[in-house]
């Protein structure tokens, strides 16, 4: 089924420009057409209002899923995705130097795509230069945190690696609940005193919710 051309979402796009649309009308530019049954704005809806969860179904979701959409194929499916992770890549890109981290806003915005919707718990380290720019982002532990997972040597490996001269370690609570735990707080005084121990400052422990997060040097845990 297709819509009257001045309808047609890659046309206003091309003539009004991409902020224009509607998010349904970006998704079915990527689908290009729909089924029998519906057009591509149509069938780029149904994915968006499953459950009311938006743009989150695309987010937060595989090719199983969205091959359940009638009209959507393997083909369809792999476009959709390729094109959120670009969007999630190009929004962590800064032009010119490397990413500097001068706030833990910055580190939210960095990371809050990646980790809001995992639906385990995932434990990073942010690695950064003398001057608070990223050197490399390392995922240390997945699954619920607790000081047998989260060691020193398997926190600091990479770092001393990377000659980095400070990290900022961070995780998710897939409740998107960013109050911290006993766990959490005891893991982050070890790192702590780890860290000036090595000569690699710990600067802040950034928890991740959904949209949110709580940052331990904010709130004077740390």
């Amino acid at each position: 089924m297709e819509l009257p051309s001045e309808d047609r979402p890659r046309e206003k796009l091309l003539s009004q420009g991409p902020d224009t649309l509607t998010n349904s009308e970006l998704i079915a530019i990527i689908l290009r057409v729909g089924s029998a049954k519906d057009t591509a704005v149509d069938l780029a809806r149904k994915i968006l209002n499953h459950d009311g969860r938006g743009l989150k179904n695309l987010l937060d979701t595989g090719p199983e899923f969205l091959c359940t959409f009638h009209g959507v194929s393997d083909a369809k499916a792999a476009q959709l995705l390729a094109a959120v992770e670009l969007g999630k890549r190009v929004a962590r890109l800064e032009p010119g130097n490397k990413y500097k981290i001068s706030s833990p806003g910055d580190v939210s915005c960095y990371l809050m795509e990646d980790m809001r919707y995992l639906k385990k718990e995932h434990f990073k380290t942010v690695l950064m230069d003398t001057k608070n720019q990223i050197i490399d982002v390392v995922t240390v532990s997945i699954g619920n945190l607790n000081s047998s997972i989260v060691h020193p040597r398997e926190v600091f490996a990479e770092a001393i690696k990377k000659s980095s001269a400070s990290m900022i370690l961070v995780h998710n609570h897939p409740s998107g609940d960013t109050k911290p735990s006993r766990e959490d707080i005891n893991i982050t005084e070890r790192l702590v005193e780890a860290g000036d121990i090595m000569g690699i400052k710990v600067l802040d422990h950034i928890i991740i919710g959904d949209g949110s997060y709580l940052s331990f040097k904010e709130e004077n845990i740390i």
